[in-house]
């Protein structure tokens, strides 16, 4: 009797360890998953916010043909995977950066441009930086 009361309690053990393991391992994978996404949405994003700032700079809204579309399309397609995968307060930075940079004009006064710019590359870096920070706590 005694023998079949060990066997059991050492079988026992070894079902607990196999399912916590399987548990931590499904666990992790999704973990590294969510990770790997919330890198694809922002890397496509900034590489499209980065792009489409460049393009503004050279044209005029107004002017506006299939490459703009084209990259607008692109950042709204990343932001839209920034909603789903993402905290709050990065979607926010997100939203503020799409709004800044739809918001911004060629304008007459080559300061107000530049401040501008600078203005909008720091929302991007803030960006940048808020999502580096989610990243690493997945």
């Amino acid at each position: 009797m005694e023998n079949i009361l060990s066997v059991a309690i050492g079988a026992g053990i070894g079902l607990i360890g196999v399912l916590f393991g399987s548990w931590f391992t499904a666990r992790r994978q999704d973990r590294m998953w969510l990770r790997e996404q919330k890198l694809k949405a922002g890397v496509a994003f900034n590489t499209a916010v980065t792009q489409l700032i460049d393009y503004l700079r050279e044209t005029r809204l107004s002017d506006d043909g299939v490459g703009g579309n084209e990259l607008a399309g692109r950042m709204q397609e990343a932001r839209s995977a920034l909603y789903l995968l993402c905290a709050d307060d990065t979607v926010d930075l997100a939203n503020a950066l799409a709004r800044r940079v739809w918001s911004s004009r060629p304008s007459e006064g080559r300061d107000d441009r530049r401040t501008e710019h600078k203005e909008t590359l720091d929302l991007l870096r803030r960006f940048t930086h808020q999502l580096r920070q989610e990243i690493a706590r997945t």
